[in-house]
């Protein structure tokens, strides 16, 4: 595995996908990691996974330049560094940070394939039995892989 591409979030998953990653790359030495986190622009609601791409584009030019999306884009930068300096610090190296915005599952899977990464790894919710033991978003990104996916409960 030369490329590796770890979704991060604020959540237990990633944390214990990172603690783990930081483990097997002991014995892959993969060349580079790829830190990806998705800003998603919508609130909890039903209508979330109703906007398709227009509408989407429609509320990232919108945002561009408001204090949320500044907020937005302190808290991705605040995620992805943390994580960076714990992975750096456990001696593994060339890691980079991607911020994207829009759907998770759809952005994880679109940087994966520009990055032509070799395998992808995400944090699953834990024990939540109404999502099977994997969120929705890990749930679809290791449905619609083209490239090996690791869900780290």
């Amino acid at each position: 595995m030369k490329k590796i591409l770890i979704a991060v979030d604020d959540t237990k998953g990633t944390k214990r996908a990172l603690d783990f990653i930081c483990r097997l790359c002991s014995c892959m030495r993969p060349e580079s990691i790829i830190l990806v986190y998705v800003e998603k622009f919508e609130g909890r609601s039903l209508i979330d996974e109703m906007l398709g791409d227009a509408e989407l584009s429609t509320l990232k030019e919108v945002l561009e330049g408001t204090e949320y999306k500044q907020a937005l884009d302190e808290k991705a930068n605040k995620i992805l560094n943390h994580y960076k300096k714990a992975i750096e610090e456990k001696g593994v190296s060339g890691v980079r940070t991607m911020i994207r915005e829009g759907h998770p599952a759809d952005e994880i899977l679109k940087a994966a394939d520009e990055e032509k990464v070799d395998m992808i790894v995400v944090g699953s919710r834990g024990k939540r039995v109404s999502h099977l033991f994997m969120g929705s978003v890990s749930r679809e990104v290791a449905n619609r892989a083209e490239v090996p996916v690791l869900v780290v409960k």
